[in-house]
């Protein structure tokens, strides 16, 4: 294996990995809980693409549609339904989950756990050296902070499940609805052009061109729900600090 596309491949990972776990502020999770995400997102890649390789038999001969198909319904529903379910099996009855801003950690830690085995298969799964690197530079600005924010979306709903029984069902849809139709859009923005095949330049600009577009609001909804669950979480520490938690005056 070659050192510099292994480094392509994954760097990009630690570096957001390592981005989610600073933004704990009231206590880091443990290394082994995290490995444990980490590794269930892994473990997700399988059955999502074997649900990947059953719906696309279904795939609509219409070059646009088919690309909304694939993006939507093949990649996205596939892909963080697993995602989903892997995450709720290694954390949601741990102990360890116990504030708000903990439900994006691990729910990132999953994600980015799926992200770099399937980088890995992508950088590595080219004919060439220069292939190899171009894909991995690609997927180092795009794929991988896509599967990144993914489960920021995610882990926040994850989070207002874990810490609201009453609205739970709701929310734990809502978990994995946001993330697919964010993962659905971005990448129905890169197959529509490549369903339609050759001669479709400027068809391929333009949703570029509305792809990052996209991306930078994905940022921007990803930042505001990180900062909202720290908020979140520093109220729940303060709450468990506060003398007087638990009484109550009794005459």
């Amino acid at each position: 294996m070659n050192i510099y596309l292994i480094a392509v491949a994954v760097l990009p990972v630690i570096v957001l990995a390592l981005v989610v776990y600073r933004g704990d502020k009231f206590g880091k999770e443990p290394f082994g809980t995290l490995l444990k995400a980490f590794i269930f997102g892994a473990l997700s890649i399988p059955p999502a693409a074997m649900m990947e390789g059953f719906l696309s038999v279904f795939t609509p001969p219409l070059p646009v549609v088919s690309g909304v198909y694939t993006g939507f319904v093949v990649a996205g529903c596939s892909e963080e339904l697993w995602k989903l379910l892997l995450l709720l099996l290694a954390i949601w009855k741990s102990r360890e989950f116990d504030e708000y801003y903990d439900g994006i950690v691990y729910a990132c830690f999953v994600s980015l756990g799926f992200a770099c085995f399937e980088n890995i298969s992508y950088v590595f799964g080219q004919g060439s050296f220069v292939g190899a690197l171009v894909t991995g530079s690609v997927r180092a600005v795009l794929s991988v902070p896509g599967h990144f924010l993914f489960g920021v979306m995610m882990g926040y709903y994850v989070a207002l499940a874990k810490f609201d029984p009453t609205h739970r069902g709701r929310y734990l849809l809502l978990a994995f609805v946001v993330p697919m139709l964010m993962h659905g859009t971005f990448d129905a923005l890169l197959m529509i052009p490549e369903s339609m095949g050759q001669g479709e330049g400027l068809v391929s600009t333009v949703l570029f061109v509305v792809l990052l577009w996209f991306d930078v609001k994905m940022w921007k909804w990803g930042v505001r729900r990180i900062q909202h669950l720290q908020d979140l979480s520093q109220q729940q520490n303060a709450d468990r600090s506060h003398p007087f938690r638990g009484f109550t005056w009794d005459f």
